[in-house]
């Protein structure tokens, strides 16, 4: 799978504007900024105005930068022609999730009255929901997906744990859109069982679904 203009396009275009994005910021952010928050949207860490402006793009470019060495190292490197959509909409999501954090955090910084607490889960909701949607059709690989001793040692094993995972991740995102709604002292440990809950239910599902095929 090589990168085209048509797969490098947006997310060259989405560098290009986190990269302005810095650089204006920068020159209107004061001495420190916020970095982070916590569930209540109370800023609990500081940072100087070089790591609020930075912060963002870097992660931009290294989602970029990492999608596109994952296909040239993995050692099922072939597989990557088979699930080449799904391949860019994961690239395009979380980097687009990054620029969308990126851009709430610094209009927060400057005063913006931006609820951090309820836009953030609220795009990584829109993402899993969306990224479920795509899970069923990711092929086996070692990087992405639910890698389990099982799923990688047998193809119809990982064609049908990654359509119940697909579920799970649409529950989830459902789940983060909702949370807003929530107390927020809840929020984090019910997402937290959540997704503990995918771990073990995708983990036994591989296990038990390849000891019946061996069968």
């Amino acid at each position: 799978m090589k990168p085209t203009l048509k797969t490098e396009l947006l997310p060259l275009l989405m560098v290009v504007i986190s990269i302005a994005l810095g650089v204006y910021f920068y020159s209107v952010f004061p001495e420190q900024v916020p970095i982070h928050w916590n569930v209540y949207g109370e800023v609990d860490n500081w940072g100087s105005k070089l790591t609020g402006a930075i912060m963002g793009p870097a992660m931009v470019i290294g989602i970029y930068l990492l999608f596109l060495i994952i296909p040239l190292i993995d050692p099922r490197k072939e597989k990557y022609s088979e699930f080449s959509k799904p391949f860019n909409v994961f690239k395009i999501l979380l980097m687009l999730l990054m620029l969308g954090i990126y851009l709430i955090a610094s209009l927060s910084s400057l005063g913006y009255n931006l609820r951090v607490e309820v836009w953030i889960p609220s795009l990584i909701g829109v993402m899993f929901v969306l990224m479920g949607n795509y899970m069923g059709k990711i092929k086996p690989n070692w990087f992405m997906g639910i890698r389990t001793p099982w799923t990688l040692s047998n193809d119809e094993v990982w064609n049908k744990t990654h359509r119940l995972g697909g579920k799970m991740f649409v529950v989830l995102g459902l789940y983060l859109l909702l949370s807003p709604l929530l107390p927020p002292q809840y929020t984090f440990l019910a997402m937290l069982i959540l997704v503990i809950g995918m771990v073990i239910v995708s983990t036994v599902y591989s296990y038990v679904l390849y000891k019946k095929l061996k069968k």
